[in-house]
């Protein structure tokens, strides 16, 4: 896979994709070493800065992970699930139905939760999407997951945190590295499109609107699926 110095969305995002793609195809297997910002530099014959970006963007995306003095290495896929748990996702087809699963019980969830909830879970669902608001690139994955759970939670419902939680944040890990090319998951813009379509789950909810919470949660999870295909 070669550099399209014309992708409209920069240099680093191309540098990305390319180093991505090496990764997903196993060129780059996990434990190897990335090649240094010297030679990746030389290698595609950019900037520093285009590199570091590039970077940055594998990190926010759970493939890399860098050591200060060492470098960065490519870290392992994150492991399918026990087979007791019935959620072995390991690839597009198998996130496909995920995201099919909670479509259906977190727009329940979502639901019954703007019917139920207490002031308290109020609370923290809003505490939630305040720290998912404000993460960084590498919180980004946990701060998602404890969005969703929070919305579990006020469902009243024991059973549907349950199950979201043997998906774990591991289905929205895996969904940062195996959607379709053209979309990046890490950038400023999909993050203020993530926020927007939290709001209105939370807002939903908040205004006690069962009909408008799973609305908003579909909304947000179709929109999701979306970028597998």
């Amino acid at each position: 896979m070669s550099l399209d110095r014309d992708d409209p969305r920069g240099l680093a995002h191309a540098l990305a994709g390319v180093l991505k793609a090496r990764i997903l195809d196993a060129t780059l297997a996990p434990g190897d070493r990335v090649p240094t910002e010297t030679e990746l530099e030389a290698e595609f014959g950019v900037s520093r800065t285009v590199v570091r970006e590039a970077v940055t963007r594998l990190r926010a995306a759970g493939l890399i992970e860098t050591f200060q003095g060492r470098g960065s290495f490519v870290l392992s896929a994150p492991e399918p699930a026990a087979p007791a748990d019935g959620f072995a996702i390991r690839d597009r087809g198998d996130l496909a139905h995920v995201m099919e699963l909670r479509i259906g019980i977190e727009g329940e969830a979502a639901a019954l939760a703007a019917a139920r909830r207490s002031p308290d879970q109020l609370r923290s669902l809003t505490r939630a999407l305040d720290a998912f608001t404000r993460a960084s690139p590498q919180e980004t994955v946990e701060a998602d997951f404890a969005f969703h759970a929070a919305v579990a939670t006020a469902s009243g419902n024991p059973y549907l945190g349950q199950v979201l939680s043997m998906l774990g944040a591991r289905s929205i890990l895996l969904h940062r590295t195996l959607v379709a090319e053209g979309h990046d998951l890490t950038d400023a813009e999909h993050h203020r499109q993530l926020v927007y379509e939290h709001s209105a789950v939370r807002d939903a909810i908040a205004r006690s609107d069962p009909d408008g919470a799973r609305a908003a949660m579909r909304s947000h999870l179709l929109r999701s699926r979306s970028t597998l295909r």
